[in-house]
């Protein structure tokens, strides 16, 4: 991780953390690094979720791209995917996504995009900070005056673009479905309805009143329980939870039962490769993916490749491999023949197509992947415990001496989140109380050896 940029760009307590300061020299270096290489004048779009802190950053942000002389359109409020979409559309150099995702609201983020809307890779980060951090001078030699100044647009029709693409990724309508969607209070709490009533569906929108502070509050993709009550008790063929930026997605089935990441992406697959369009036969997935999915590929005679945990990692593996689906449990999946990014609805409206096509209830649908319960214990830990955590021999012998018992049967996999200040611990096996116990005793053994207040 870098040292302004984590695995999904620049983050923290919007303001004090991630200062108006630190997003005028982003925009500043983003756009100095970015646009080298164009010979006309650049051009950076600037998309936001609904944060009441999303504003004033992207002032700040739209004042250091101008000042180098680039030129920015702003956008608006708008969802992750829907920026990094519009990059081409606009044959711009780059694109700005103002959000801190899922967290709440008092976090906000900085996510850049390159020209062609996939994020950045860790060397072009790690230039931008470098510029910011080591040289600032060459900000400042670069900055413009007079007529070299950038100039700033506004595009209005940029949402409904993003609409009528993700509308035409499927040949059949949704007439006859009923179904919730929870906005997040965030991004597309003004898409979602153009998009799932455009293609015919009746729609229920929850959580589509953002007031700048309500965002990811007690609802969206990390908060689900309100939307699982809400499906089973109004009878909704399906539920469709979105996270603040509108990047990921998961959803419920019509009993109340929450389909997360992996099972989504085993629908997917299975639905590809059933039709001949799963390239490579071929699944991208994390190391957080269960172990579930893992007996269901092969089942299926589906290949797994694994990576890092987040989506960047994701599409860096199927630029690689030549793949065309991936994804993640939390719900960032990625169908690359349509976009560069996750984009949770795309996945919302891909899921919604299979299930109209084959007439089934969605728990049905879903059925084909199991899977192994699985426990998550998120540690907060002080900053001076990063990375350091990891040589510390007795968590180290903790971890071996239960994996070990656990054996063939399940897996131990501890990290660090790279966009919170928590260690996780994540334990996945047959049997929930022996799992449960084992993640307590390592979440406790780290809290002993890393105390947060020393």
């Amino acid at each position: 991780m870098g040292r302004l940029f984590g695995t999904d760009g620049a983050r923290g307590v919007a303001v004090t953390e991630l200062t108006c300061e630190t997003a005028m020299n982003i925009g500043r270096a983003a756009a100095i690094v970015l646009t080298r290489k164009t010979r006309r004048k650049a051009k950076i779009l600037i998309g936001k979720d609904t944060r009441i802190s999303s504003d004033i950053l992207e002032a700040a942000l739209v004042a250091g791209i101008c000042s180098v002389g680039a030129d920015a359109v702003i956008l608006g409020i708008m969802p992750t995917p829907a920026v990094a979409f519009l990059i081409g559309r606009h044959n711009a150099d780059a694109g700005v996504v103002i959000s801190a995702s899922h967290n709440s609201m008092e976090f906000n983020g900085i996510k850049l995009f390159s020209g062609s809307g996939y994020k950045l890779p860790d060397d072009t980060e790690e230039e931008i900070e470098a510029l910011i951090l080591d040289t600032p001078e060459k900000i400042t030699e670069a900055m413009s005056g007079g007529a070299a100044l950038g100039r700033i647009s506004y595009d209005k029709n940029g949402e409904w673009d993003y609409v009528r693409h993700i509308m035409k990724t499927v040949d059949n309508d949704f007439s006859g479905l009923r179904i919730a969607v929870d906005c997040a209070n965030g991004a597309a709490y003004s898409t979602a309805e153009k998009l799932f009533a455009g293609l015919g569906a009746n729609v229920i929108l929850l959580n589509a009143e953002p007031d700048g502070i309500n965002i990811n509050e007690k609802c969206g993709s990390t908060n689900m329980e309100a939307l699982a009550r809400y499906v089973a008790e109004n009878k909704c063929h399906a539920g469709i939870a979105l996270d603040g930026d509108a990047d990921r997605c998961l959803c419920v089935d019509e009993k109340g039962a929450v389909i997360d990441g992996d099972k989504l992406i085993a629908v997917f697959a299975k639905d590809m490769n059933e039709k001949g369009a799963l390239k490579k036969n071929t699944a991208v997935v994390t190391v957080m993916t269960n172990l579930g999915f893992s007996h269901f590929a092969k089942e299926n005679n589906i290949n797994t490749v694994s990576t890092k945990v987040g989506d960047r990692y994701i599409i860096e593996q199927m630029l690689a491999g030549g793949y065309n689906l991936g994804g993640e449990q939390s719900g960032h999946i990625i169908f690359h023949d349509i976009s560069t990014t996750g984009d949770g609805q795309l996945t919302a409206v891909q899921f919604l197509s299979i299930l109209k096509r084959r007439d089934v209830k969605a728990s049905e649908l879903t059925s084909v992947m199991t899977r192994y319960p699985q426990v998550m214990i998120n540690v907060v830990i002080a900053p001076k415990w990063k990375e350091v955590w990891k040589n510390d021999s007795e968590i180290e012998e903790i971890i071996d001496a239960n994996q070990k018992k656990l054996g063939s049967n399940g897996r131990i996999l501890v990290r660090e989140s790279g966009t919170e200040p928590l260690i996780r611990v994540m334990i996945e096996g047959k049997r929930f109380d022996l799992i449960n116990d084992m993640a307590v005793k390592i979440a406790d053994k780290i809290k002993e050896r890393c105390p947060y207040s020393s």
